[in-house]
């Protein structure tokens, strides 16, 4: 735990662009709320691959959204459900299946429609709550924590010394 503290404190910490910071948490979310073995997650891999995105909060972020995701499921496949039961999307959802990509795409799936449906309307809500997140904190929290008597006892700490051990490469 203490490691996984530490390098959201790198994260946190580094002169990495909070869209990048940003863009990894939304489509970490993506990927982490939904079935892992599904078509549109390839496209989120690849979608990571070719953005500059950070990597580390990519890795971090898919591991929280997936934890997540295990207590969202009656959600989403409720969500699903009224999705792929609406009368006037019958049309489409045949159409679609009846391609070859409609059916590996496992949309017909409720629990992996609803998770693609809530996990992109989420999306760019993360986006911009995580670049405001980080600047607040590049901005306000970090240099209001510095100036106060109980980061110095802090610093001291195991936690401290990892991060510092982790910022300097080693």
């Amino acid at each position: 735990m203490l490691r996984l503290l530490a390098r959201v404190l790198k994260i946190l910490n580094s002169e990495i662009d909070p869209g990048q910071i940003a863009g990894a948490v939304a489509l970490a979310a993506v990927l982490g709320l939904t079935p892992l073995w599904t078509l549109h997650n390839l496209l989120v891999l690849l979608l990571v691959l070719l953005l500059r995105v950070n990597l580390s909060s990519f890795i971090l972020a898919w591991g929280v959204f997936t934890l997540f995701a295990f207590a969202l499921d009656p959600l989403f496949d409720a969500v699903g459900h009224a999705v792929l039961t609406a009368g006037a999307l019958q049309p489409l959802w045949s159409a679609l299946y009846a391609t070859d990509v409609g059916r590996l795409s496992d949309f017909n799936n409720t629990v992996v429609m609803g998770s693609l449906l809530v996990s992109l309307l989420l999306a760019p809500l993360l986006y911009a709550g995580t670049v405001y997140a980080v600047r607040q904190y590049r901005g306000t929290v970090r240099a209001w924590m510095r100036d106060k008597p109980i980061y110095q006892l802090v610093r001291r700490t195991r936690l401290i010394s990892l991060y510092e051990t982790m910022r300097d490469g080693g």
